[in-house]
């Protein structure tokens, strides 16, 4: 947070307890890197010196310890799905999918063309 703070010309003297509670509970699946963007986002939109999150934190998907099961290809195919899915099919970026599964972004194209995930068309 003190990196972020710093980079944003902030001062910012912690987190809430709710939001410290809302991270402990998370099951983190993006690791570290998903950890600093929650913390980068939440120091931008910080109010005052106090970092929260909002309750819409909560909502996100726990990592299903099921999902698990299957071959290398497929626990890959669905774990890309579903950073694909909750960066709504951002690829590069600070906040693309890239960067969160830890690739670069052409090597993920590769992956997704690799094993057939392709963005889905919108509805009418």
């Amino acid at each position: 947070m003190n990196k972020f703070a710093k980079k944003l010309g902030k001062r910012l003297d912690g987190v809430s307890q709710a939001t410290m509670e809302r991270l402990q509970r998370y099951a983190w699946p993006g690791n570290v890197r998903e950890l600093e963007n929650v913390i980068e986002r939440a120091a931008i939109l910080a109010q005052g010196q106090m970092v929260q999150i909002d309750e819409s934190f909560d909502a996100r998907a726990p990592v299903d310890e099921s999902s698990a099961t299957g071959t290398l290809e497929e626990v890959e195919r669905a774990h890309i799905l579903r950073i694909l899915h909750e960066l709504e099919w951002t690829i590069e970026g600070k906040q693309g999918a890239a960067v969160r599964l830890g690739l670069h972004p052409n090597t993920l194209r590769s992956r997704m063309q690799k094993l057939g995930i392709k963005k889905p068309r919108p509805t009418s």
